[in-house]
């Protein structure tokens, strides 16, 4: 197939691919491993009689492409556990069943994704104005104080760990200035507007990191941009700056923001783990520390293929737009 619709084709069978890919690497990596699997699986709390339990439902004996297979098959179909006096059956996507909390992984996965969810896409809104726009008004000023101005600040940015911004940012605005609450989540469907306010600091911490490299990364595409052929002949027939600027120098530096803007909200799902601590957020980041230090495995497995999926979906969906950008992409 040739066309858009090729493109989209492709990337959706390459995408599925890869999910595939993560999914054995995944598995591999966490169940097998030396020692006893089913010990670590199950924790280091479990009666020797639940660690037999959990190797029997892990199907140990069996061949690793099987043990893998049935792996997989509860993901697409589900399966059922059995938790000693009955059988539980967990439905599709099922990605297991948490020793630790005697709780389904899919279940506690999504009881967090709302969190982080509403961290990363709020974050992402106030990143991409702060960046793009920084960017944008830089590479219009390039080499007058502004510029000057704007790329130190970005590089102080770049240079300073969230955890810094976020302390710094409860200090004053919070405890001295007190303008906002101390971030307390609010679900979005209880109370929008508490949701909001209370999430704006976690916004602000993490939009800051972030801005800084999308400034320099929309500085660097605009700057290449409007040292092209074309922009020469827009200003030689007389065409405005701001118009050049905002139609057609902007619109070509697009491409790689589009591209780092879905990796980061691909990685920050699950990656914002500083911020959700630092924040007291229960979301997948937190979620994840507390599952390695308790040694759960179901959930740590459960929330890398989550977090993997994410990245990929961010990233497959970043190609579809950047070929809408730039219809020159679907012929390759």
């Amino acid at each position: 197939m040739s066309g858009f619709g090729g493109f989209v084709l492709r990337r959706g069978i390459g995408t599925v691919i890869t999910l595939l890919a993560i999914s054995v690497i995944v598995y591999v990596v966490f169940f097998v491993t030396p020692g006893n699997v089913a010990q670590i699986t199950c924790g280091p709390r479990c009666s020797p009689e639940q660690v037999h339990q959990v190797a029997q439902q892990l199907r140990l004996d069996d061949p690793l492409y099987l043990r893998y297979w049935h792996f997989l098959q509860g993901i697409l179909v589900g399966q059922d556990y059995s938790t000693g006096t009955s059988v539980e059956h967990c439905s599709a996507p099922c990605l297991g069943l948490s020793y630790q909390g005697d709780q389904q992984v899919t279940q506690l996965i999504l009881t967090k994704l709302p969190v982080s969810l509403s961290l990363v896409f709020g974050a992402m809104v106030l990143w991409l104005i702060l960046g793009v726009g920084t960017g944008v008004l830089s590479a219009w000023r390039r080499g007058r104080f502004t510029e000057r101005l704007l790329t130190g600040i970005t590089l102080a940015g770049v240079a300073t760990p969230v955890f810094v911004i976020g302390l710094v940012l409860m200090i004053v605005v919070c405890g001295q200035l007190q303008l906002l609450p101390f971030p307390q989540y609010v679900s979005l469907t209880d109370d929008p507007e508490q949701w909001a306010w209370n999430l704006l600091l976690p916004w602000l911490s993490l939009a800051l990191i972030e801005a800084a490299t999308f400034a320099r990364l929309t500085r660097a595409s605009m700057l290449e941009t409007l040292a092209e052929d074309h922009i020469r002949t827009f200003r030689a027939y007389g065409v405005g700056e701001r118009s050049i600027i905002g139609r057609h120098a902007l619109r070509g530096a697009f491409a790689p923001i589009i591209a780092l803007n879905a990796n980061n909200v691909g990685s920050a799902v699950g990656g914002a783990v500083l911020t959700e601590t630092l924040f007291g957020l229960p979301g997948i980041g937190q979620e994840l520390v507390h599952a390695v230090n308790v040694v759960d495995l179901p959930v740590v497995v459960g929330m890398v293929l989550v977090i993997g999926f994410f990245v990929v979906i961010a990233n497959a969906v970043a190609d579809v737009l950047y070929a809408v950008a730039d219809r020159r992409v679907v012929l390759a």
